[in-house]
């Protein structure tokens, strides 16, 4: 399980050591700069209606979104999705590069 840094200043972002700071500069112009982390990551079966209202008119959206599904991001809401929703869309993408790499 990836360690979680919950810092105020940056919101949620995982423990990553290698990532520098370009890969993180879309965290400085998140909706989420500065609303509590735990907000992000809701007990099992907690309402993620709040989170996902944070998120739904962010300009960062599309990169939180994709930050979380390149660095595996298991936990909480990223980009507006939840772990669920993130699975359903990593699925989708193997069977779309599957479906390529047959047809090619």
């Amino acid at each position: 399980m990836a360690e979680i840094v919950r810092n105020e200043s940056l919101g949620p972002r995982p423990a990553d050591k290698s990532s520098g700071p370009a890969e993180r500069r879309w965290q400085e112009q998140a909706n989420c700069l500065g609303v509590d982390p735990d907000l992000f990551f809701p007990e099992r079966g907690a309402s993620t209606k709040e989170a996902k209202a944070v998120c739904r008119g962010c300009e960062v959206r599309v990169d939180c979104l994709e930050y979380a599904l390149s660095h595996g991001e298991k936990f909480g809401i990223w980009g507006g999705l939840s772990e669920r929703e993130r699975r359903r869309v990593r699925r989708q993408r193997a069977l779309e590069r599957q479906r390529r790499a047959m047809s090619a």
